[in-house]
C-alpha cells in the first residue's frame, strides 16, 4: 500500500475512463446468516462500545488524514507574488524554431517547437505500462500544480481536473505531499515547506535533476542554487545508470501507510536521460489478467531500458495516473481515478 491508499477508495467522481479500461469480475456476494434478535442487540452495544471508545483516535485520524488544512489560499497569486526563480536562457536556435514552428497535437505526441511529448503504450503478458517521453524547450516549461489551486494537507483533486484546471496537454500524478507534513517542497520556484526528512527529487532551472538528501540542506539553499520543482516522495531508484541496491526493501517514511511500497503495485516514476530530456512511466497494477503491477527493482529495470541514468519513485498505487490531451491514457487500479494533492505537467 503505498501512502495515498489511506485515502478512501471510491468510485470515480466523474472522471473521464479510457475507452481500452479492461472490466474486472466482482466477487459473489457471501451468503447471509440468520441473526437472532438477541444476538444483534449485543452486537449494537459491542459497536455502541467501541465507537465511544475510539472516538478520540476517530476523531485524530479524521483531523489527519481527511480534513483540510488550507495554508495557502490562492497558489496562483502566491507563486506570482514570490516566485524569484528565473528560466534558462534559450539557445537563439531554439527561439528560431519557436518562432517558426507551429504547434502539433496528435493522439499520441504534442510538439510547440521547442517542447515536446511522445506518448506510447508497452504490453506484456502480465504487465501494462505508459511512457511518457518528454523534451523541454526550457527547463520551466514541466511545472507543478496543486489540488483547488490550494496548498496544505488533505486537499485532492483528481490527476485530470488538476491538469485541465491548468490547461495541461500532459500530466502525471506527483507526490501526495498533502499526505504528510514533512519533506522540502519547491513548486514553480517557489518554497512550500522545509522540512527535510528523506531523499528528494530536484530539478533545476538549467535543466539538470539530481538526487540529494533533504536533511542536508534547506529549502533556500537550493532556490538560490538555482532549484525550480522539487519532490518529495523516492526512493530513487537507479542512479549513476545502476539499479539502486536495497530498493527492494526501503521504506518511503516511518508513519503509518508508508512500510508496505513493496511488490507488484501500480507506480509512478520519473527518470532522467539527459539535461532536459525526461522520461514518465505509469504502471498499471492490481488488474488480474491485465496487468499486476511491478516491483521497485522491476520499475527501476523498466527506466534504464527507456535510458535513464537517474530515476525516482513517486506516488504509487491508486494515485498513479498519466493524463495526455484531455484524457487519463492508463487504468487507475481503483477502477478510475482517485483524488491527489498535485501533479506535474506541460501545458498545451
Amino acid at each position: 500500500m503505498d501512502p495515498a491508499d489511506l485515502t478512501p477508495d471510491t468510485a470515480p467522481d466523474g472522471a473521464p475512463t479510457p475507452a481500452f479500461r479492461r472490466g474486472r469480475a466482482t466477487p459473489s456476494a457471501a451468503p447471509r446468516r440468520k441473526t437472532s434478535r438477541v444476538a444483534r442487540r449485543a452486537l449494537l452495544a459491542g459497536g455502541l462500545v467501541v465507537l465511544l471508545t475510539a472516538g478520540g483516535s476517530a476523531a485524530w485520524a479524521a483531523n489527519r488524514f481527511l480534513i483540510p488544512h488550507v495554508e495557502v489560499t490562492d497558489v496562483a497569486a502566491y507563486e506570482a507574488e514570490h516566485s524569484t526563480a528565473a528560466s534558462s536562457t534559450p539557445t537563439a536556435e531554439a527561439t528560431a524554431t519557436a518562432t517558426t514552428a507551429a504547434t502539433t497535437l496528435t493522439d499520441t505526441s504534442f510538439s510547440d517547437g521547442s517542447t515536446s511529448v511522445t506518448v506510447s503504450t508497452v504490453t506484456t503478458d502480465t504487465l501494462t505500462y505508459y511512457v511518457a517521453d518528454v523534451v523541454l524547450g526550457d527547463a520551466t516549461d514541466l511545472r507543478s500544480a496543486f489540488a483547488n489551486n490550494q496548498f496544505g494537507e488533505n486537499i485532492t483533486q483528481t490527476t485530470s481536473e488538476i491538469a485541465a484546471a491548468n490547461d495541461a496537454v500532459f500530466a502525471i500524478n506527483g507526490d501526495y505531499y498533502g499526505f504528510r507534513s514533512t519533506g522540502i517542497e519547491i513548486r514553480n520556484g517557489v518554497v512550500y515547506r522545509d522540512e527535510g526528512a528523506r531523499q528528494g527529487l530536484a530539478f533545476y532551472t538549467d535543466g539538470h535533476v539530481e538526487v540529494y538528501d533533504e536533511t542536508t540542506t534547506t529549502a533556500a539553499e537550493l532556490l538560490a542554487s538555482g532549484v525550480w520543482n522539487t519532490l518529495s516522495f523516492g526512493p530513487a531508484i537507479v542512479e549513476g545508470g545502476q539499479v539502486v541496491d536495497g530498493i527492494d526493501s526501503v521504506e518511503v517514511d516511518t508513519n503509518v501507510g508508508n512500510h508496505s511500497i513493496q511488490g507488484d503495485q501500480p507506480r509512478t516514476a520519473v527518470g532522467v536521460i539527459d539535461d532536459n530530456h525526461l522520461v514518465f512511466v505509469v504502471v498499471d497494477g492490481r488488474q488480474e489478467g491485465y496487468s499486476e503491477g511491478v516491483t521497485l527493482p522491476g520499475l527501476a529495470d523498466i527506466l534504464l531500458s527507456l535510458g535513464a541514468t537517474t530515476a525516482y519513485n513517486l506516488d504509487g498505487g491508486g494515485s498513479s495516473t498519466m493524463y495526455f490531451n484531455g484524457q487519463v491514457i492508463n487504468s487507475p487500479s481503483n477502477g478510475g481515478e482517485r483524488g491527489t494533492s498535485d501533479i506535474l505537467y506541460v501545458a498545451g
